[in-house]
């Protein structure tokens, strides 16, 4: 059972890429960046549990919720499926490729055979066309591959999975509105939910508080590790390439903002627009300076690092409340 023509070339990020298969196939084409902006997905938490080797530093919301909100900006119908059976899961999944229609899924991408780093990380995406005998067809990032296949056993264990950030089998599935969504309403409100969101977190680690505690935190992050030749410079490569489009999403929500432009005339949008293109640059150097502190062990490179967050922190702020005012003129 193959479903053809569902493809998302060069997709950097697991979600979006998964999110912009399943519109494809609807006829709906956007940009990676424009479902990442449409979605809010920008933010930031930095979290160290007790359980946790070495500290995280994340740029996107809550697994699933770039999807959700996308769904709800364009109108389009998200049906979502969740069950604690794997047995149940995998005839689900069976009956809507039935339709022709492909399945998103969320995982835990340490089972997935095409996956030569294994971790553990339970917020993974990919989108499902098809299936044989043995073997699943999925859509996953460039990077892992694109178009990709796994044992059928493989991907029951990455469904079925239990820890942080995993969901209870989650698939689902997005039906486009018959009309063509009018793109400039959906900007404007992303643009303001996703800036109200960063400037009034709930928690002290999250949005631009989260980067000031960062700040503080990482010019320790050499007595934090039991091994800072690996733990740093893999938080580092994190930030640039886990995923995230470089620069911690920044890049990203940068090319978001740029595209927005062109369907949004409005002066808080472009000058938000050449704040993030100051600001992206700047994450790079931070993880830099993370990586190069763990390969030299100089405490130096954390400080550089620390003083980078401090400035972000502001930047970012202030980027955020320009862009709380897009399309209130």
């Amino acid at each position: 059972m193959i479903i053809e023509n569902v493809a998302y070339p060069a997709g950097q990020h697991c979600e979006t890429t998964t999110l912009g298969a399943l519109l494809r196939h609807e006829g709906l084409d956007l940009s990676e960046p424009m479902l990442f902006g449409l979605g809010e997905g920008l933010g930031f938490v930095y979290w160290d549990a007790k359980n946790m080797d070495f500290p995280f530093l994340g740029g996107r919301t809550k697994p699933a919720t770039i999807t959700r909100t996308v769904a709800d900006r364009l109108g389009l119908t998200l049906r979502i499926q969740e069950t604690t059976s794997p047995r149940r899961a995998w005839q689900n999944v069976v009956a809507t490729l039935a339709t022709g229609r492909p399945v998103g899924l969320q995982l835990d991408s340490y089972h997935l055979d095409y996956f030569t780093t294994k971790v553990h990380f339970g917020g993974h995406f990919a989108a499902l066309y098809g299936y044989d005998d043995t073997h699943a067809y999925l859509i996953d990032t460039a990077q892992q591959g694109g178009a990709v296949t796994t044992t059928l056993t493989s991907l029951e264990r990455a469904r079925n999975e239990r820890g942080p950030m995993t969901a209870r089998n989650l698939a689902y599935t997005v039906a486009g509105p018959s009309d063509r969504p009018d793109l400039g309403d959906a900007i404007r409100a992303s643009i303001r939910g996703n800036a109200d969101a960063f400037l009034n977190p709930p928690i002290a680690n999250l949005g631009h508080r989260g980067i000031g505690k960062a700040a503080r935190q990482v010019a320790r992050w050499l007595d934090r590790s039991t091994d800072p030749s690996r733990d740093l410079p893999l938080a580092a490569t994190l930030m640039e390439r886990g995923g995230t489009g470089g620069a911690l999403f920044r890049a990203m929500y940068r090319d978001f903002l740029a595209e927005s432009a062109t369907f949004v005339d409005d002066v808080n949008l472009r000058l938000g627009h050449q704040m993030y293109a100051e600001i992206a640059p700047l994450w790079t150097e931070v993880s830099q300076h993370i990586a190069a502190a763990g390969e030299t062990g100089d405490p130096k490179q954390l400080i550089r690092a620390s003083a980078l967050l401090s400035e972000l922190a502001d930047r970012e702020r202030h980027a955020m409340q320009i862009l709380s005012g897009t399309g209130t003129d």
